[in-house]
């Protein structure tokens, strides 16, 4: 009896072990993957690309924004289109790397995808290299949810494209595609019957904080102010006044 008892006791204290050792692991990859996440949201293509191509920053004129936009207006087209691919891959690669280094390890208690592409785009809007002044998330924010959820993203493209050709206005097409998101995150999931509450709160939380950085765009959107593709460039002669935020 007595040995029995010593038995369950070792088992127990085993079992113990194991769940600190599981947890203390569990914790420690989370915040290694948030902190690579941020690390990689943090590296500002815009700003990069701007120092670069003219020794400048990009936040000195037009919107005084560190997006692809502000990118083309100022610079051109080749500089916009590199900033669209660093911005863009640098959210695929945070997801890519978070589930990589999870499945590594053996974790299942989450998806490092979201945890990932949290702190990846947190890292774009605050990137501590460049004195936490970034973009608006946009691009960042497709790269993950191409990711995420690839089915939700095609679908969205498809939203998103046309809005752009026939308006021109960057800023409508990100707040129409940040408001719609959830709800086609929703439609999705209960078509594949897919469970649905950590997909569309995700989708609801990247919603709300592209939405909220685009609030002075709304209000110009509203004014009918707002600038589109293809107006006159600003001169990177003289920075410019702030006037439109727009697409990461």
């Amino acid at each position: 009896m007595k040995n029995c008892e010593a038995i369950a006791t070792i088992v127990h204290r085993g079992m113990k072990n194991m769940t600190e050792q599981t947890m203390i692991l569990n914790i420690g990859a989370s915040v290694l993957v948030a902190l690579i996440a941020y690390l990689l949201g943090s590296i500002s293509f815009a700003v990069i690309v701007s120092k670069i191509y003219a020794h400048d920053d990009v936040r000195k004129y037009g919107s005084k924004n560190a997006g692809m936009t502000n990118i083309l207006r100022t610079y051109g087209k080749l500089p916009a289109f590199f900033t669209l691919l660093g911005d863009f891959g640098k959210g695929v690669l945070a997801v890519v790397l978070g589930r990589a280094l999870f499945s590594a390890l053996g974790l299942t208690f989450l998806d490092a995808g979201y945890l990932a592409g949290f702190f990846a785009l947190l890292g774009h809007l605050y990137p501590v290299f460049f004195g936490f002044r970034g973009g608006k998330g946009v691009l960042t924010s497709l790269g993950i949810i191409l990711i995420v959820n690839p089915l939700v993203f095609f679908i969205l493209l498809v939203i998103f494209l046309p809005v752009l050709f026939i308006t021109r206005i960057v800023s409508l097409v990100s707040v129409t595609g940040a408001l719609l998101y959830p709800f086609v995150t929703l439609i999705v999931n209960l078509c594949l019957r897919k469970p649905l509450l950590y997909d569309f709160l995700f989708a609801a939380l990247f919603s709300a904080i592209v939405i909220f950085k685009h609030r002075s765009n709304i209000q110009r959107l509203l004014n009918g102010t707002e600038r589109r593709i293809g107006d006159k460039k600003p001169s990177t002669a003289q920075p410019e006044p702030k006037n439109q935020e727009e697409l990461q």
